[in-house]
């Protein structure tokens, strides 16, 4: 039996590299969509997309609004925020939206190094 594989992404960009930010965003929902276990880590930036309301103020021409992307990965996969991006932000937990866990860089590192997980970074 073949081992299910693990897309873990994290997108260092947001409202400052938006084409960036939305490709992460978009590859994340799509293999959401596709089945893929997704694990999408917000980090830098992208870290204010966390809180309630902040993907709704995202805007990029021809790309699929960020709130629609944004509620596939809740809905299908996991969402973190860095550890540090939030706190030097003043993010805490109960500031983020439901189902976003905080985690640091050791938990990061072990999700990449599992067997079967494909590491992308925006």
């Amino acid at each position: 039996m073949a081992q299910k594989k693990k897309l873990v992404i994290k997108v260092t960009a947001g409202a400052d590299a938006p084409e960036r930010c939305s490709q992460a965003f978009t590859v994340a929902a799509v293999a959401v969509a596709s089945g893929i276990e997704v694990s999408l880590w917000l980090t830098g930036e992208s870290a204010w997309f966390a809180l309630p309301g902040r993907a709704a103020e995202f805007e990029l021409p021809h790309a699929a609004p960020l709130p629609d992307l944004l509620e596939s990965v809740l809905a299908g996969g996991t969402l973190t925020l860095c550890t540090q991006c939030a706190a030097r932000r003043g993010i805490e937990q109960q500031d983020t939206l439901d189902g976003v866990r905080i985690a640091g860089a050791q938990v990061f590192v072990s999700e990449i190094m599992a067997d079967g997980v494909q590491a992308l970074v925006y």
